[in-house]
């Protein structure tokens, strides 16, 4: 008869829960994807940025820029993608090097932090795109 994980935790572990959290493969696929998804908007931002710097770079020309309904919508992306990507990342870095109740609270500042950031970024191009 075959042990299950469950039969080869010690007595001290299975009292406290250790163990797997069953949610490190998902996170994973989330940043793999997450990070491929930036490569092509990371290209075309800084190929964006380079083509208005030719350019006069005033605040007419940039909001002008900004005001384009594609430009908005894969600024949007490239916002809500990085934004997110930092958050799985410094989550990731807060997990494996900080415990106790530091955690805990360095990963509620982070995603609030994050969340703070996204909803201004993405407050500031839609208003500047729909007004």
């Amino acid at each position: 008869m075959a042990k299950t994980s469950e039969d080869l935790r010690s007595p001290l572990s299975r009292a406290r829960g250790l163990g797997s959290a069953k949610d490190g493969v998902h996170h994973f696929w989330v940043q793999r994807v997450s990070a491929l998804a930036l490569i092509p908007l990371a290209l075309w931002f800084a190929f964006s940025i380079a083509m208005l710097a030719t350019g006069p770079a005033d605040y007419f020309s940039v909001r002008h820029w900004v005001s384009a309904p594609s430009v908005a919508v894969v600024l949007v992306l490239f916002l809500g993608t990085a934004l997110y990507h930092s958050v799985l990342g410094l989550q990731e870095v807060i997990v494996d090097y900080t415990g106790g109740s530091m955690r805990l609270t360095l990963l509620l500042l982070s995603k609030l932090l994050h969340a703070v950031v996204a909803a201004a970024a993405i407050f500031a191009v839609l208003k500047i795109a729909l007004a």
